[in-house]
């Protein structure tokens, strides 16, 4: 039986509260529209709860624990060791801190966060299921759906205590000693690194021939050779066949080049990407366009084919990440406003947190010539940084692409440390239009890495200093 479900009319209804819905809920109502929140688990969604964040903060304890071991500088320690659970407790810390950062903005900007699950039951409304006996309506002028996606489940791997995806990973009480991932891109090779430092005998099994298929090759490779240093074999041509799970650990067996092999270990991680949350909403059923895999269908501004929703994100075509997610919410927020506001991904960075970091941003070489550019492809190592040099942590490269033309920077690649700070700089020279001359020309601070990108822009002019 329903109880007490009358119709409660609101501007902006938004659906989930990831990095794209509480960014939309946030702009919306700065543009003066009443907005209304609904949120089937945590504020913050799987980014800064299970995902985006929690990783980071587990990467870097496996990089703290990782250092604390390494002499090269001279510096030694005995007896160093790791309480995973207070490692646990710190990454939880972290999370509270930023959900709880959320949930004090979408407050104070007077956000009405209503829990429970939501299901589109017309064109403009949307019935929201707080518990098993009860729910509400809500009727929108329009909606942002956010939804985020979940992990892809293989068939012959089905989750339990021992196969985990992404989330179960964040979540081990224990260190493992074996661990096999299934899946050789960004999250897969982030957690591969992390649980590695932390003294973990990781197996890759990746079906392409390399890692990090969506970077070029050379970023990779480095990524590659660094884990192979650090007691993690990495398997390409490989596909898991199947698994047998005991109380205290798994075999898997899989085929490698068309060899049979077995590997055993305590858990294995499935990372074979992620599936968009559309397929329990009754979006079909209101007008919304999808694909067979359930991406939906928008334009330039967010807008789906019923003109009262927009959707973002993971849900939406293109790279699954946070930052695209908010910015896409910023968009659909600004359209419904009225603004002629309209998306433009070519300075959108991806970024790995691989030990090196990966980032790109723009075209690549390869991709800039496909598209009819005539391009110069300048590089510069960070091995002739001195910064880098200080860090004990000069192996990679930056590399910036220019139109041969006029020397518009169209596209830029790191593979060093903090590839992910660095990337922005680029993106920035992207999106405004700037020139190798205008980042050459920029006086950066010595020593630091952020000098590499103008030393990168010099050698796109043909005027290096610190290099041949």
């Amino acid at each position: 039986m329903v109880v007490g479900d009358f119709a409660e009319e609101v501007d902006t209804l938004i659906v989930g509260s990831g990095p794209g819905g509480y960014v939309a809920a946030i702009r919306a109502a700065q543009l003066g529209q009443s907005v209304t929140i609904v949120e089937k688990g945590d504020i913050g969604g799987v980014c800064l709860n299970v995902g985006c964040v929690p990783s980071k903060a587990l990467i870097q304890a496996g990089h703290r624990f990782h250092e604390a071991q390494a002499d090269d500088m001279g510096i030694t320690a005995e007896n160093v060791s790791v309480d995973f659970s207070k490692v646990q407790e710190w990454k939880s810390s972290v999370v509270n801190k930023l959900t709880g950062g959320v949930d004090g903005l979408l407050k104070g900007n007077k956000v009405n966060v209503v829990r429970g699950e939501a299901y589109f039951s017309d064109r403009d409304s949307v019935k929201v299921s707080t518990d098993e006996y009860s729910s509400q309506t809500y009727k929108f002028k329009n909606c942002i759906v956010a939804t985020g996606s979940r992990p892809v489940e293989l068939p012959a791997f089905k989750y339990s205590k021992r196969v985990i995806n992404s989330t179960g990973a964040l979540e081990l009480d224990e260190i493992p000693q074996k661990l096999v991932v299934i899946g050789g891109g960004y999250i897969g090779i982030e957690l591969a690194g992390a649980y590695a430092n932390l003294g973990t005998e990781v197996t890759v099994l990746e079906g392409e021939e390399r890692i990090l298929t969506g970077f070029e090759k050379q970023m990779a490779q480095i990524v590659s050779k660094r884990l192979k240093n650090n007691n993690v074999t990495i398997e390409t041509k490989a596909f898991a066949q199947s698994v047998e799970e005991s109380e205290d650990g798994v075999t898997i067996k899989a085929t490698v080049n068309d060899e049979e092999k077995t590997y055993d270990a305590d858990y294995v991680l499935v990372s074979v990407g992620r599936k968009p949350n559309t397929d329990e909403l009754g979006l079909e059923q209101i007008g919304v366009n999808m694909s067979d895999k359930g991406i939906i269908d928008v334009d330039e501004q967010c807008k789906t084919s019923n003109e009262k929703i927009y959707a973002i994100g993971d849900i939406i075509d293109g790279p699954q990440l946070a930052h695209k997610a908010s910015y896409e919410g910023k968009i659909a927020a600004e359209a419904i406003a009225g603004e002629a506001s309209a998306v433009d991904y070519l300075a959108i960075p991806m970024v790995v947190f691989s030990d090196p970091e990966l980032a790109s941003v723009g075209y690549t070489e390869q991709e800039a010539k496909d598209a009819g550019y005539d391009v110069v492809g300048a590089k510069f190592p960070f091995q002739a940084n001195g910064r880098a040099l200080s860090l004990n942590d000069s192996e990679g490269f930056m590399k910036l692409v220019t139109r041969k033309e006029d020397g518009l920077v169209i596209g830029a690649q790191i593979a060093g440390p903090s590839a992910s700070d660095m990337i922005a700089e680029a993106g920035l020279a992207i999106e405004a239009g700037m020139t190798a001359e205008d980042m050459a020309m920029t006086i950066h601070a010595h020593p630091t890495l952020g000098e590499i990108t103008m030393e990168t822009a010099e050698v796109a002019l043909g005027t290096p200093i610190h290099i041949k």
